[in-house]
């Protein structure tokens, strides 16, 4: 089941390409739309008969592909990469299926729809690589439809977002690569096969050389201060589906690499950089909070918020400890099912006023002229984005800074200024654009179909149902995320 994750996304790709070109989009959005459901289900598939209490991989499978090289087909699943694959597959069907309003209109379908399925498969790939060599060889590809999603289908200034976050990552890539031919040319191995690979028989200061390549590749992904600006130019000048896979699935690769290659990898050494680690994190969510404060345009509040959040998943990390692990990997999930839902929002509020600046919206509640179940939900997803009991962000924020208090007491507490400073942003949000008179000039708004507000209603149930169910999710990664902190400790 786990190669069709690869093999489905594929098989819809060249269906839809082999598509007579004057065929109607809805032809290209369906069955791209099948193929990724049916992938989203083999996910869920995979999660029930996971093993949750063994913490190695399983569904793995090996082939043997380029030996001279070192490179393999193995892929493999466990606690750490299965809640991303089945996130990954829920948004990218999101995206799909919001893929034909007015605002993201699709004038070259069949492209369109080939690079999303590509993509789906590319992530997909990341997260159940095994092989070093195969993880880059997906991590990287996936800059072509990303980077082509943005110039095609982006706002006015996508060319310059587009080509900024092509050189960003690429030099991302080369980080990660140089730090995986490093590992392999040092430790004399003839395989990139990650269970075949032990740092230990370096000596401290190569692991800490190579520890820091690996680092600096995923921080420019995640992103982390200095290296973040590219994110919001990306996530605003993408159209509303592209910004939902680049906040919600995306920005996670750099957090999962981040554990799999750095704190896995180098477990002798991960406490030597760490403390500077978690002062980046703590830095960059603080950053992100006031930037976010101070933005008019809805869509750049909510990347920079993104950006303060996944920040506390690296500092979580940078703890390494069981719960602070756990937690990392909620917040991973909790944080693309969040930010999906307030990309779709504001993509429904701009398609339906023509804009995103603050200043120009006001009393979008008004129960006749307005969007009240948008405000609605709105309001949920900010409520959750704070980390409210009760919602999918709670467990998360709170798995990450009780398992991060023991080890940096001091950030942890900075960082839940940061939480502070989400309820500001976005009460200015709320207060603004929801809230007080709405102005006679604007007339009655378009009213949202059914079939707009369905991927929102999901969301807004997925992140209720985990918010009350903490335990159906904690269960997936909790074996996995305590193998991986006693190797650190």
């Amino acid at each position: 089941m786990l190669n069709l994750l690869l093999i489905l996304p594929i098989i819809g790709a060249i269906i839809i390409s082999l598509l007579p070109s004057e065929k109607e989009s809805n032809l290209n959005k369906n069955i791209a739309l099948i193929f990724s459901s049916f992938s989203f289900i083999i996910t869920c598939l995979i999660a029930l008969n996971f093993d949750y209490n063994n913490g190695n991989f399983q569904y793995q499978t090996f082939l043997s592909w380029l030996p001279f090289l070192g490179l393999n087909y193995t892929v493999g699943i466990d606690g750490l990469s299965l809640p991303l694959i089945i996130l990954n597959g829920l948004i990218v069907t999101l995206a799909i299926y919001n893929g034909e309003t007015k605002q993201n209109a699709v004038n070259k379908p069949k492209l369109y729809y080939i690079l999303i399925l590509l993509l789906t498969t590319c992530v997909n790939g990341a997260l159940i690589a095994q092989n070093l060599l195969l993880f880059f060889l997906f991590y990287e590809i996936k800059l072509v439809p990303i980077y082509l999603l943005i110039s095609i289908w982006g706002r006015d200034k996508r060319n310059y977002a587009a080509i900024k976050y092509l050189l960003y990552t690429a030099f991302s890539g080369i980080f990660v690569l140089t730090a995986f031919l490093g590992l392999n040319f040092l430790t004399d191995g003839n395989s990139f096969d990650f269970d075949k690979i032990t740092t230990q028989v370096l000596p401290q200061a190569k692991q800490i050389l190579l520890l820091l390549t690996i680092v600096i590749g995923f921080a420019i992904k995640i992103p982390i201060f200095p290296l973040h600006t590219w994110l919001p130019d990306a996530y605003t000048e993408a159209s509303t589906p592209v910004s939902m896979l680049l906040g919600g699935i995306i920005s996670k690769l750099g957090t999962y690499g981040l554990i799999r290659f750095g704190l896995q990898l180098f477990p002798d050494v991960w406490g030597d950089i760490s403390p500077y680690l978690a002062i980046l994190a703590v830095i960059t969510a603080i950053y992100g909070s006031l930037i976010a404060i101070s933005q008019t345009d809805i869509k750049k509040m909510i990347a920079y918020a993104s950006l303060a959040h996944i920040n506390f998943v690296v500092l979580a990390t940078a703890a390494g400890t069981p719960l602070s692990i756990l937690g990392a990997i909620c917040q991973m999930f909790a944080h693309g099912l969040i930010v999906t839902l307030l990309f779709h929002l504001v993509g429904i509020i701009e398609e339906k006023t023509g804009t995103r600046e603050l200043s120009k919206l006001h009393g979008l509640m008004n129960p006749y002229r307005g969007l009240p179940f948008v405000g609605g939900l709105m309001i949920l997803a900010v409520m959750a984005s704070a980390g409210i009991p009760g919602m999918v962000g709670f467990v998360g924020e709170f798995l990450s800074f009780q398992g991060s208090f023991s080890v940096f007491p001091v950030y942890t507490l900075i960082c839940l200024i940061a939480t502070g400073l989400t309820a500001v942003y976005f009460v200015i949000l709320l207060n603004r654009v929801f809230f007080g008179k709405m102005e006679n000039k604007t007339g009655y708004l378009p009213k949202v179909q059914h079939f707009e507000h369905l991927p929102a209603v999901i969301l807004a149930v997925i992140i209720i149902f985990f918010g009350l169910q903490p335990s159906l999710l904690t269960n997936l990664s909790l074996t996995t995320s305590n193998s991986i902190a006693l190797l650190s400790n």
